[in-house]
């Protein structure tokens, strides 16, 4: 009988505690950082301001839709065809993101995938307004691209100096993934000067770990003052998403770029004249070098900067203009980025010395040419004489200096490196030779190809 009386009792005293808890004044639970009137931390101060130099980029391509019927001779002459016949076109329409980075001027940086063949170019900023752009200028090698607007009441963002940045640094990426409209997301800086990505042809990229996903690319990526640090470029994802590897190039190399656009509405990118290969511990100690990072000049060419300068084959580059060079990737990036003219000072070890060598950067004597020019088979593909001690494996030549992915050229197997040494079973030492061997653009093409010291031909119809 007592047990009963007992739990009665306790379970009595429970409810009274239970109900005296929840009776207590709401403020009296809640941390007091928030109960007690304190403003939060935000970034919302900073993103007013910066947001809206950051525009949503549309653009619409026209793109010729293949049939492999109407591509092959037989079937065109047994259904009477007309030779000028083709398939028709569609509209291909994509998003990317922007920065404008001078109001006055109505300069927008993005990236040159973005832009890059559009028929038209549409700027929406945040007020609303659509404005339509002209493009000034691409560069796909560092893959950037300025575009133009006509308007007024654009705010631009700040420049900052991205050389400044450390790994650790606090780090916030907007622009419009997924075609959702604007979206900030924030992180970290997770390693500077990434490269070797095989993404574009010049790479110094800061990482973050910052979500950036397809339609981001263009985008800002900006420090905790909203200045410009970064335009967001690509990510690293096996399904195409985000999975905290993202990458955006720095300002210092996209001011460079952007400046020459707007210019000359090219990057005219000047070179040394040498052919470098990574220091290592086997090198170094061969070359009576104390450093474990450097760069090794295996050949001066002929009648180049490098040869005006003095350098000579085994000198090893520890430093360009004072900033150490740890790989090849560093010296290349910072002579393709040079303006023609610049004068650029190297710190060289000879015979174990140091010594300083000062080089003024040439505009090269080799023009590109579009593949476009020469055969339908070789669209998408860029080609220019191959400069005497360039590549080991051959003397004379056509260099294929650049293959788009998926275009003609790269479904028939032709690749970036390629020397075409004989087309059409002529010998060919030039592009103008190329050009001359080809009658017909719309010929099947029988081409010999040197692949780093592998010959094979290649029949493209």
């Amino acid at each position: 009988m007592n047990e009963p009386l007992f739990l009665r009792r306790s379970v009595q005293a429970f409810c009274f505690v239970l109900i005296s808890w929840i009776a207590l004044p709401a403020q009296a639970v809640l941390p007091g950082a928030v109960g007690d009137g304190t403003e939060l931390p935000s970034l919302a101060p900073m993103l007013e301001k910066t947001s809206p130099a950051v525009v949503n980029i549309a653009t619409t391509t026209k793109v010729r839709q293949r049939n492999p019927l109407m591509e092959d001779p037989f079937f065109r002459r047994f259904f009477n065809v007309p030779p000028g016949r083709q398939m028709p076109e569609r509209r291909a329409s994509s998003a990317g993101s922007g920065v404008i980075v001078d109001a006055k001027s109505g300069y927008v940086l993005t990236n040159a995938h973005v832009v890059d063949g559009a028929d038209e170019v549409e700027v929406t900023l945040t007020d609303g307004r659509s404005l339509k752009a002209d493009v000034i200028g691409v560069d796909r090698e560092v893959d950037l691209a300025v575009v133009k607007v006509d308007a007024k009441g654009l705010s631009e963002i700040k420049i900052a100096d991205s050389t400044k940045l450390k790994v650790g640094d606090f780090v916030v990426a907007i622009g419009n993934p997924f075609g959702l409209g604007q979206t900030v997301t924030s992180g970290i800086v997770s390693a500077l000067g990434r490269t070797g990505l095989g993404i574009e042809g010049y790479e110094n990229f800061i990482q973050t770990d910052a979500s950036i996903n397809p339609g981001n690319s263009g985008g800002a990526l900006v420090n905790l003052r909203g200045e410009l640090v970064g335009i967001n470029t690509a990510i690293l994802a096996p399904a195409g998403g985000n999975v905290g590897i993202g990458f955006a190039i720095p300002t210092e190399m996209a001011e460079n770029v952007m400046q020459q656009l707007i210019d000359h509405g090219e990057v005219r990118r000047g070179v040394l004249g040498v052919t470098i290969q990574d220091l290592t511990e086997e090198l170094a100690e061969a070359f009576d070098v104390d450093k474990k990072e450097g760069v090794v000049i295996t050949q001066v060419m002929e009648d180049s900067a490098a040869e005006d300068a003095g350098l000579k084959s085994g000198d090893v580059v520890v430093a360009v203009d004072g900033r150490p060079v740890k790989r090849a990737s560093d010296l290349r990036n910072k002579v393709g980025l040079s303006p023609v003219g610049e004068k650029i000072e190297l710190s060289v070890v000879r015979d174990g010395k140091n010594r300083k060598v000062i080089a003024t950067i040439r505009e090269t004597s080799q023009k590109t040419s579009s593949g476009t020019g020469f055969s339908k088979h070789l669209d998408g593909a860029s080609l220019r004489d191959l400069r005497k001690g360039e590549v080991s494996y051959a003397e004379v030549g056509v260099l294929i200096e650049q293959v788009e992915q998926g275009s003609a050229a790269w479904r028939a197997g032709v690749r970036a490196g390629d020397v075409i040494i004989n087309a059409n079973r002529k010998d060919v030492t030039s592009v103008n030779e190329l050009k001359g061997v080809i009658a017909d653009k719309d010929a099947a093409l029988l081409l010999r190809i040197n692949r780093e010291g592998g010959v094979f031909y290649i029949v493209i119809r």
